[in-house]
């Protein structure tokens, strides 16, 4: 039969005291709060553009799809979902099951 474990009690190790004298000695050398000092030079950064993506003269489109008779629009994230997902409509307000 075994004994019962208590895993909140401390557990000691052989390791123990050596990691105690080692911060002992560490502390002296140890100095006040440090601060992070960033060097930035704007002039090292360098100039990122990916290849032939020059989309300057584009004319970007999108096709709109009208809402269908089984679609709805969260009021409380704006997304259009399925009926099916439709978890509450309070004041005529539709609420999808994500934001209920």
């Amino acid at each position: 039969m075994t004994t019962a474990s208590d895993y909140d009690a401390r557990r000691v190790s052989e390791l123990d005291p050596q990691d105690k004298t080692s911060l002992r000695e560490l502390a002296p050398t140890l100095q006040g709060p440090a601060t992070a000092v960033v060097d930035e030079d704007l002039n090292d950064v360098p100039f990122f553009e990916l290849p032939d993506a020059d989309l300057s003269g584009e004319d970007l489109s999108v096709t709109v799809i009208p809402q269908r008779s089984d679609e709805f629009v969260c009021s409380s994230c704006f997304l259009v979902q399925h009926r099916s997902r439709l978890h509450s409509e309070s004041a005529g307000h539709p609420v999808c099951s994500d934001c209920a």
